[in-house]
């Protein structure tokens, strides 16, 4: 099978042209566009197996726990699938948890991060017997403590320490920095640990940490995980024992300029540097693992000139990808059956009824009305963000095996988006 990019963008080996038209392994973008509608989440499953496995088989000689981050994309059928890889998944909620479960997931290597926990999403996670809590605060390992003692459990624990270490990627995503709400301040680590070790109703597992996202070197990596053994060097002569140590996730991938590592690089440097000690190493992937799988369809609904500009209008928008409105982030767009017509420049923009529902700016394409636009990078923190903002309902969601495609979400209705609402009683 030959397959083109001559468009020289950054795609998966999985999505491709061929033949003049976008693929996503073995189907023509157009075939789900026909199928399913715009807009439309498609996702490539070898994409996602692929990712996994580099993780896999750099960790495959080392101890691990491999937990993919489920706030990078949240649907169940892609957690059925990583959880039949033998994945462990990192949860910022109940909600999350609750999708793992769904998802058949072994709760035994569910971590739960996350700033602000409730009392129902605790208890619920202690019933549930996870693997772990990454404990945020001296406030929440009180409130964990009490919730076990109530449930005659024992909760595993590791602190979620702040190291103070710049990952260099967008401040919105920086989580590991003195000034960020994540995390407890390193230096105050021993002695909550101590505290910890008296609380019968806890049980002290490891330490933890998670930096930020989209990092796209190695060495903000590296400094964390020194500063952490640092730290459980302090602790074994405290005789508190740390039997494994995350430096969460947040590897990058390539939208537009960035170069960052691979996972096998990553992954070998970390263990360089961990060398002989029984320790396991704990990883929290998730932009790495489903980032690259993604595209959102979307219809060129409307072409408009204001005399310096020319826009055009699709009918996605920042509800449905709101990256690149909140961050400024970059996504290639490419043409799911480019044209010959002449190329401009063109703002690629949505319908949503604010001036940042811009995906991309001066973009040269071949466009015009009711053709079809691929955004690419979108399998990570796309539909996982998304909303109803002007009342438009999210987009279906598909993903594809070969030559098969399966619906993962069912386009949602304008019913829908009321259906938990409710008209004003009548006034007597």
């Amino acid at each position: 099978m030959s397959r083109q990019n001559p468009h020289k963008l950054t795609m998966s080996n999985n999505i491709y042209f061929q033949q003049g038209e976008l693929y996503i392994e073995q189907l023509p973008v157009s075939k789900l566009i026909a199928t399913y509608g715009t807009p439309l989440y498609i996702y490539s499953q070898q994409t996602i197996l692929n990712c996994w496995q580099q993780y896999a088989n750099a960790l495959r000689a080392y101890p691990h726990w491999l937990c993919y981050a489920v706030k990078a994309n949240s649907n169940i059928g892609l957690l059925d699938l990583l959880a039949r890889q033998g994945a462990g998944f990192d949860i910022v909620s109940g909600g999350e948890l609750a999708r793992c479960l769904a998802a058949k997931a072994d709760a035994r290597k569910i971590v739960f991060s996350g700033v602000g926990k409730e009392d129902w999403e605790i208890e619920q996670a202690l019933a549930a017997d996870i693997g772990c809590f990454n404990v945020e605060s001296a406030n929440e390992l009180t409130q964990i403590a009490a919730i076990a003692t109530a449930q005659n459990k024992v909760a595993p624990i590791a602190l979620r320490v702040n190291p103070d270490v710049d990952p260099n990627t967008h401040p919105y995503i920086s989580t590991g920095l003195q000034h960020n709400k994540f995390g407890i301040p390193i230096e105050q680590a021993p002695a909550l640990y101590q505290q910890a070790a008296k609380e019968p109703s806890l049980r002290i597992t490891g330490i933890a940490c998670h930096i930020g996202s989209q990092i796209t070197t190695i060495k903000p990596f590296i400094d964390t995980l020194e500063r952490l053994l640092i730290l459980s060097d302090k602790l074994q002569i405290l005789n508190i024992d740390i039997h494994h140590i995350s430096v969460g996730g947040g590897l990058g991938i390539h939208y537009h300029e960035e170069k960052p590592p691979t996972p096998g690089a990553l992954c070998a440097a970390l263990i360089k540097t961990l060398g002989k000690r029984p320790v396991t190493l704990l990883l929290e992937p998730g932009r790495s693992i489903v980032g690259d799988a993604g595209l959102l369809a979307t219809k060129v609904i409307q072409i408009k000139s204001n005399g310096q500009k020319q826009f055009a209008i699709v009918d996605a928008g920042m509800n449905d990808l709101i990256r690149p409105a909140l961050y400024q982030a970059y996504h290639d767009i490419v043409a799911v059956k480019p044209s010959n017509i002449p190329t401009q420049n063109f703002d690629i923009v949505g319908p949503v009824c604010e001036s940042s529902d811009v995906f991309a700016v001066d973009r040269t394409l071949s466009l015009q009305v009711h053709d079809y636009l691929a955004i690419l990078q979108a399998g990570a923190y796309g539909f996982s963000m998304s909303s109803h903002y002007n009342s438009r309902p999210k987009p279906a969601e598909v993903l594809v095996a070969e030559d098969k495609a399966q619906l993962i979400r069912q386009r949602e209705t304008i019913s829908s988006l009321f259906a938990n609402e409710y008209l004003l009683s009548s006034q007597s």
